[in-house]
């Protein structure tokens, strides 16, 4: 649970920084409390403030998109899935082993992205050889007529096209993450407001409660950024309807 974890880290610092800000108000000579002094201490704050909610935005909005995307490849793997098994029952009887073969590695595929069991890991990598070797079954068919060479010839363009995208989705998953310094610096400017909000907030139940909703609102907002940077695992796990969908429509058309 890295997004827990991360998300849990950052609501423990920025809290913190609440009660620094509480524990640095005893200390302060009256003068440094003045009403000029907060005013530019809230002036300054306001300016962090407006930094930070531009940041998270654009994380969220960054995190958003590559989660959309990520969905809407599941789906077109979905669809090419049932293109190429209509296409496979298209060309004729003669596609029978292979369309059972198929079912089998889309099945296979399925269980490593969405495992049944909770202790195993899902796997985005690509098998090294399924592809390549329904490819190479597709290439022994031997066409009757000119419909079957059509067909065939969809059948090689829709399998490296699958191929294509099962590796495009992986790809992805692996070289976009969170920008862990741009993370770490919108944390520290969360606890750098909180410690201004301690700073001249008065410590009672009411204003430590508001300072613990607004810290795991904050910490939230991140939680939800690695979340959707996370979309196989997780608390925002991409669904697997899509895919169980394509393989149920396999099994029908054998």
């Amino acid at each position: 649970m890295y997004a827990f974890e991360v998300s849990f880290l950052a609501f423990a610092l920025i809290f913190s920084g609440a009660l620094a800000g509480m524990a640095i108000r005893r200390r302060l000579p009256p003068d440094h409390l003045a009403p000029e002094a907060r005013d530019s201490v809230r002036l300054a704050i306001g300016l962090v403030v407006t930094m930070t909610s531009l940041v998270l935005g654009m994380l969220v909005s960054s995190a958003k998109t590559f989660y959309d995307g990520e969905k809407n490849q599941v789906a077109q793997l979905a669809s090419q899935i049932v293109l190429l098994s209509d296409l496979l029952k298209a060309y004729g009887p003669e596609t029978k082993p292979v369309r059972v073969e198929a079912r089998q590695f889309v099945e296979e595929g399925v269980n490593r992205v969405w495992p049944k069991e909770r202790s195993q890991m899902f796997q985005l990598r690509p098998e090294g050889t399924a592809g390549a070797y329904f490819y190479a079954q597709v290439q022994k068919l031997t066409p009757k007529d000119d419909m079957q060479r059509t067909v065939k010839a969809e059948l090689l363009s829709a399998a490296v096209k699958l191929r294509e995208n099962n590796w495009l989705l992986y790809l992805q998953s692996e070289q976009t993450s969170v920008p862990m310094s741009l993370l770490a610096v919108v944390i520290s400017w969360l606890v750098a407001i909180f410690v201004s909000f301690g700073l001249f907030a008065p410590r009672n139940a009411t204003v430590i409660v508001t300072l613990i909703g607004c810290a795991t609102a904050a910490s939230l907002a991140i939680f939800i950024i690695l979340s959707m940077y996370s979309p196989f695992h997780g608390a925002l796990k991409i669904s697997p309807v899509s895919a169980d969908t394509a393989l149920s429509q396999m099994t029908e058309e054998q």
